[in-house]
């Protein structure tokens, strides 16, 4: 695990600002932005005066600042929305007025309502969605002048999970010369001519926002990751006033490295605009050089190569961070899931930001971007509690008609020349059997998940799901012919009744794995595979012994905040991960079925508690009572395992069950130490041990990212662990620390995983959970920083770096 830890974490760089809008000069503003809750009529005028509202910088989510109320909605994890203003004082400098200003948010959830000195300049419903407006006309240049943005989440139970509030990713400015390139508006697609011969064709739309004729020239040149020169191309476009054109070029790369899990390799795509040989626009773009292949009989390929698609889907939040995530946070959740074997990621149900697209490129993740949760008319929003009680019904339904399309298209726009994107999804379980619609069908049959049964001829028909597909379908092959439409069907049943699947290219199924066989064999040109799943080894089976079914998406990768049980309740805990990262028992077990590398997990737990099922959640725990009788299992893909209690053989030698997809003995407990060891051709190749472990007496705390050298605005994670004197983790501990910064840093949240835990995380304080929590600090300035974790009766412990 270190090993491969080292690597990829050396390997990464977040990068680059050029392929945000893809034109300009992009500046980060994130800086330096004032903040109110609540709502004021005078709060867009550039003379209000916001002296006493709160300073801080972006990305910033106000919901997770809580407080947790069992009086708020479980659906987004009992924590409050509401309105809040955002104000940030701007100075344009005189010598910019005769370019074009616009500015640039990732997100903000949701309703962003922006004004430049008072000016309304535009509002945008979803919070998902990425988008520019031009503020030229109101700018005052060489003066100071006030962006205002007004966030309106007062629907606060518009969706099934936890969303956020605020604007809670990166803001940027981008300064442009009146032509130049369009937003999102460099394009390539890549094919091979042969194994030592790739074409790159390039589209690039250039905006004119001139009153006259403008006659550029387009230079591409593309380089290799040594900085190489490897191909270019030059041509002419004739733009008219006010309006934009599109040249394509086409580009040969002889030798090419392809993009693939194993080797994600990129190339620089530089694209250079010039009037009468004047440089008067430039971007970057990354490629990866790849080839996707969907077969209804033969599954995925990619590069040719079939392979099974290992995928997890993944909500937007990182626990008390909430929805304002650092990419470096969302880095080291990617790198361990790609640990455990996963190669694909469902951005569930969403696009996520920018920064994440840019990680499963740089890691070789394939990524299945979704678009959304629900069309025309609303989902089911539990209030008191997961599928308990009388639910709500706001939701993203509401701007739907009037921007759905639109926000589709941005959606392939932005992400379109990620290479880790291999396709698009319209929609998550939008056929849910009666929430909201149906059909006859279903009198005769349901859906493996819990609904509403039976026909219900008063909710909408399921007829229309055609209809709004095709529409929807069209939009993204317009823009990105390069990908299949896809979408996660939750009611197959219902939706093969209607055109639904017939508009899309590749078919998910959501729990459906009973329909397998039977589809294939209804819709033989149906490419399936599921994309929504449990975590049950016979859901695997169905993946790994039908070469039809390229892959699956496990439900979930990472625990997220919100869909919350009863009180007390934060979210759904059904991840390989847990809410601070690490790495759960079930992640152990997915990585025995995933991963290629010879690996045993030892876990454990009393046969007087065993729960009905596969036993994927055994806890690494060897602290019971003498004379207990205890459950050992094992996790591998080894060929055999065997026991050993204090050096003695605890059971027999045995392999792995194929109704269960592990190994399992059943141990008498006595303190001391549990090892398993996992056999190849009956060669110990991989063991693990469990130990019983003392007191708490210590914390050890170590940074993730194992540099001692950082800049300004980076955000470290401090693992912490409590061990015992013989330094061994002790899981059992619950014990409270204190954590203190000296120096130029910012302590930007303590999560310790506690699904329960409804206190305050706005303190430097936090209770570890099963023995351990991690803590994410932002680095703020030069110098020395020392950050400290105490607690009493504990032997504390500290971690020392430098921002530089």
């Amino acid at each position: 695990m270190k090993l491969f830890l080292v690597f990829l974490i050396f390997s990464l760089k977040i990068s680059l600002l050029f392929g945000q809008v893809s034109f300009g000069e992009t500046q980060k503003i994130n800086d330096q932005w004032k903040y109110s809750k609540g709502d004021s009529e005078q709060a867009a005028q550039k003379a209000f005066d916001d002296s006493r509202w709160r300073l801080l910088d972006l990305p910033h989510d106000w919901s997770i600042e809580g407080p947790y109320s069992p009086d708020l909605a479980s659906a987004t994890g009992y924590l409050p929305g509401g309105v809040a203003w955002y104000r940030k004082s701007l100075k344009i400098p005189q010598n910019r007025q005769n370019q074009k200003v616009y500015i640039y948010f990732e997100g903000i959830y949701r309703n962003g309502s922006v004004f430049v000195n008072g000016h309304f300049v535009g509002m945008r419903p979803n919070g998902y969605i990425s988008y520019m407006y031009d503020i030229t006309p109101w700018l005052q240049f060489g003066d100071e002048n006030t962006i205002a943005v007004r966030v309106d989440h007062s629907q606060s139970v518009d969706s099934r999970w936890y969303t956020g509030s605020g604007i809670y990713r990166d803001v940027f400015l981008v300064y442009a010369n009146p032509v130049h390139i369009a937003q999102w508006g460099v394009f390539y697609q890549t094919s091979l001519n042969n194994k030592n011969l790739a074409s790159v064709n390039v589209e690039t739309r250039i905006s004119n926002t001139t009153s006259i004729s403008q006659n550029v020239r387009v230079k591409q040149e593309i380089y290799d990751k040594e900085g190489v020169l490897v191909a270019s191309s030059l041509g002419n476009v004739m733009v008219n006033p006010g309006d934009s054109n599109l040249i394509r070029q086409k580009l040969k790369v002889e030798k090419p490295l392809l993009w693939s899990l194993d080797h994600p390799n990129l190339y620089k795509l530089k694209t250079f605009v010039l009037n009468n040989e004047t440089l008067i626009d430039e971007t970057e773009t990354r490629v990866g050089i790849r080839i996707l292949t969907f077969d209804a009989n033969k599954g995925f390929a990619l590069n040719g190569q079939n392979m099974k698609v290992k995928g997890v889907c993944l909500h937007h939040d990182a626990g008390t961070l909430g929805s304002a995530v650092p990419g470096e946070v969302w880095k080291r959740r990617l790198i361990n899931l790609k640990f455990l074997g996963v190669n694909a990621i469902r951005t569930s149900h969403n696009p996520q930001a920018p920064v994440f697209y840019d990680l499963c490129d740089e890691l070789g993740l394939l990524v299945l971007n979704e678009a959304f949760d629900e069309w025309e008319f609303p989902k089911k929003k539990w209030v008191e509690g997961w599928n308990v009680g009388k639910p709500g019904f706001q939701g993203a339904y509401e701007f739907f008609e009037e921007w759905g399309e639109t926000d589709l298209k941005d959606m392939v726009l932005r992400d379109r020349n990620h290479p880790s994107v291999f396709m698009w999804s319209i929609g998550n379980e939008v056929d849910y059997p009666n929430d909201p619609y149906s059909h006859p069908i279903l009198d005769q049959e349901g859906i493996q998940q819990q609904h509403v049964k039976g026909y219900q001829p008063d909710q909408p028909h399921a007829d229309r799901l055609g209809g709004i597909a095709k529409r929807l379908a069209a939009v993204v092959r317009t823009y990105d012919p390069s990908r299949p439409v896809s979408a996660g069907l939750a009611g197959p049943v219902m939706s093969n009744e209607t055109e639904y699947p017939g508009a899309l290219d590749v078919v998910g199924y959501n729990y459906t794995e009973r329909r397998y066989v039977q589809d294939h064999k209804a819709y033989p040109d149906r490419v399936l595979y599921g994309s929504e799943n449990g975590h049950s080894y016979g859901a695997w089976q169905a993946v790994r012994d039908n070469d039809y079914i390229f892959g699956q998406f496990l439900w979930t990768g990472i625990n997220y905040l919100g869909e919350s049980f009863r009180w007390p309740s934060r979210g759904f805990t059904s991840g390989l991960l847990d809410l601070g990262g690490f790495i759960k028992p079930r992640g152990y077990f997915r990585r025995s079925l995933w991963s290629e590398e010879p690996m045993i997990y030892a876990g454990v737990y009393p046969l007087k508690d065993r729960r009905r099922g596969a036993p994927i959640d055994a806890l690494p725990l060897w602290n019971f009572e003498n004379g207990d009788t205890l459950r050992v299992v094992a996790y591998t893909n080894c060929q055999t395992g065997r026991v050993f209690l204090n050096g003695k053989p605890a059971g027999p030698e045995m392999s792995r069950n194929e109704e269960t997809g592990m190994i399992t003995w059943d141990v008498v407990y006595s303190p001391g130490t549990l090892e398993i060891q996992g056999l190849n051709d009956g060669h110990m190749v991989v063991t693990d041990r469990l130990e019983t472990t003392g007191r708490p007496v210590a914390i050890k705390a170590s940074l993730w990212d194992k540099k001692t050298l950082f800049k300004k605005g980076d955000v470290l994670q401090i693992e912490v662990s409590i061990v015992d004197e013989n330094g061994r983790y002790v899981y059992l501990s619950d014990d409270e620390l204190a954590c203190k910064i000296d120096g130029p840093a910012q302590l930007l949240g303590l999560e310790s995983s506690d699904p329960a835990d409804m206190g305050n995380y706005n303190d430097n304080r936090q209770r570890v959970y099963r023995g351990r929590m991690i803590a994410y600090i932002k680095a703020q300035g030069m110098g020395k920083v020392e950050v400290s974790f105490s607690s009493q009766w504990l032997k504390m412990d500290k971690v020392v770096f430098e921002v530089k």
